[in-house]
């Protein structure tokens, strides 16, 4: 133990330690520069803004720089062919030379989209799916209806359409709507010989409503009652009234002819 003590206090000890630390120096030198040269640091280019260019303008302006780039297509409705719509790497950023910028251009040829099912829904919900489908809601004109702002029919071109038929991206869909009213006049139902509950559910599935009920005679069971007259009366033409008119009736106990 002793004399390794005496070894580190020698001269040749030092420069044994001096010349080790200065190989490792140097070795960690020659890697650092090696590398810096290898990669080229400190040189590169800014990439610059494609985005709005005309194809042609945006590939000769890569060439200028040295750099490479691949191409993809898609359709935006609204932008002319041909366009760039998006870049990367993004504008202004740092790249070594030779790098491949990818490039999305405007195709001129809209693809197609089958139809989605909209019938019967609501006009908030076929919107949205047709923006989805990347259609735009055209025109909205109502027909009578029970149901209110509900999808009855869909047109392309004047033409009625349905779901799964094939149109370009970016059609405009005119739609039929409910107004909620459903038909101004409808056929006012005879309920003579009619039950109470019958007259009730006639006057139900013709959208009118129970008026006034009278009785005529002595009252036995009113479940077997059955209507004698109403009002308004039914002629031996048909007779239209509004939806929701009420229909007065009177009940009698006498025996159905």
């Amino acid at each position: 133990m002793s004399n390794f003590i005496a070894y580190l206090k020698t001269k040749s000890f030092r420069n044994n330690l001096i010349a080790a630390i200065g190989t490792v120096i140097g070795i960690l030198l020659i890697a650092f520069f090696s590398l810096r040269y290898y990669t080229k640091h400190g040189e590169g280019l800014n990439v610059p803004e494609l985005k709005g260019l005309p194809l042609a303008q945006a590939v000769s302006k890569l060439e200028d720089l040295g750099l490479r780039y691949e191409i993809d297509s898609v359709y935006v409705m609204d932008k002319p062919p041909g366009i760039v719509t998006d870049q990367d790497p993004d504008a202004n950023t740092f790249v070594k030379g030779n790098r491949t910028i990818y490039l999305t251009i405007n195709t001129a040829q809209a693809p197609n989209v089958k139809f989605p099912d909209i019938e019967n829904k609501s006009l908030r919900e076929a919107q949205a799916i047709l923006e989805s489908y990347r259609l735009k809601l055209g025109d909205t004109t109502y027909k009578p209806d029970v149901a209110k702002d509900v999808v009855l029919e869909a047109y392309f071109g004047g033409q009625l359409i349905r779901s799964g038929e094939v149109l370009p991206t970016g059609s405009r869909i005119n739609l039929t709507l409910g107004d909620g009213r459903g038909a101004e006049d409808i056929e006012l139902p005879n309920l003579e010989g009619f039950t109470i509950d019958e007259a009730k559910f006639a006057l139900r599935g013709s959208m009118l409503t129970l008026g006034t009920i009278t009785w005529e005679g002595p009252v036995t069971d009113s479940a077997t009652a059955i209507v004698v007259t109403q009002f308004p009366l039914v002629a031996d033409t048909l007779v239209k009234v509004k939806i929701g008119t009420p229909v007065n009736i009177t009940l009698s106990n006498k025996p159905k002819n």
